[in-house]
C-alpha cells in the first residue's frame, strides 16, 4: 500500500485503485471491469494518462493498488522498467499490477524482477483482473495464467507440444544451464549413458539436431538470458 497513508480496514473501506494507461479507451475498459467485478470492495480513485502524470499522482494521492500499462511513450522517467523501478523505490509498499501485451519471456521476467505484485496479459483482464486485485491486496503475488506458463522454464519446454518426460525436461534444463553430461549424471544420480539417452530423446522430440540448436531453442524460449 502507498506509504502516504496507513492501510485501510478492508472490512469497512474500499481499496483505492489507480489506473495508468496512455490509451483512454483502455483505461475506460479497465475501469468498467473493476466496477463490475468488485462488489464494492474497491474504487478507482485516480487515473493517469502517462508515466510522468502517474509519478505525480502517486506522490500526493493515497492509494492501495496501482494497475498500470508497461509501455507509455514520451516519459521523462525512461522506459517501462525504469518507471517500475522508480515506483518500487518511492512507494515500496504499494502493490503494482502490470497489464501488458508483451509475450517475450526475457522481458516478462525482467518486469517480474522489478518486484511487481501482479503481471497480467491485457487479453486476460476480463477474466482475471478482479482475482489479481484481490490477491495483491492480501499481500500475494498474482501472475496471469498465460504469463505464468511463459515465466516457467518447464512450461516453456512443454510448449513445443512434444510432451517431454519430466526427466527429459530436467536433463535439457540443466544442459542449457551449462552442465555437462557427466555433471548432470552426478547431480541426478543417474548413469552418463542414461543422461545421454534422455538428452538425445528430448532433442528428437523437439526436432533439434545438435547442441547449437539446443541453445538456439533455449534462447528463443527465454531459457537463456
Amino acid at each position: 500500500m502507498s506509504d502516504a497513508t496507513d492501510t485501510p480496514d478492508l472490512a469497512r473501506e474500499p481499496l483505492r485503485i489507480a489506473l495508468s494507461d496512455d490509451h483512454p479507451v483502455v483505461r475506460a475498459g479497465v475501469r468498467a471491469l473493476l466496477e463490475a467485478g468488485g462488489g464494492g470492495a474497491w474504487t478507482v480513485a485516480a487515473e493517469a494518462a502517462g508515466a510522468d502524470e502517474l509519478l505525480g499522482l502517486l506522490a500526493v494521492t493515497p492509494l492501495d493498488v496501482l494497475i498500470t500499462d508497461f509501455s507509455m511513450p514520451g516519459s521523462r522517467a525512461g522506459d517501462g522498467l525504469t518507471l517500475l523501478g522508480l515506483i518500487r523505490r518511492r512507494h515500496p509498499q504499494l502493490p503494482v499490477i502490470v497489464l501488458t501485451m508483451i509475450g517475450n519471456p526475457p522481458m516478462l521476467r525482467s518486469i517480474a524482477d522489478t518486484g511487481v505484485a501482479g503481471l497480467l496479459d491485457k487479453a486476460a483482464a476480463a477474466t482475471e483482473l478482479a482475482q489479481a486485485v484481490s490477491a495483491v491486496a492480501q499481500g500475494q503475488r498474482y501472475y496471469g495464467r498465460a504469463l505464468a506458463a511463459v515465466l516457467d522454464p518447464a512450461a516453456a519446454l512443454a510448449r513445443a507440444g512434444q510432451a517431454l518426460s519430466p526427466r527429459e525436461a530436467e536433463v535439457l534444463r540443466l544442459f542449457v544451464a551449462g552442465f555437462g553430461v557427466s555433471q548432470i549424471a552426478a547431480q541426478l544420480h543417474r548413469s552418463k549413458q542414461t543422461i545421454s539417452r534422455q538428452k538425445i530423446d528430448a532433442m528428437a522430440k523437439l526436432g533439434l539436431r545438435n547442441d547449437r540448436e539446443i541453445y538456439e531453442y533455449a534462447r528463443s524460449e527465454g531459457l537463456l538470458s
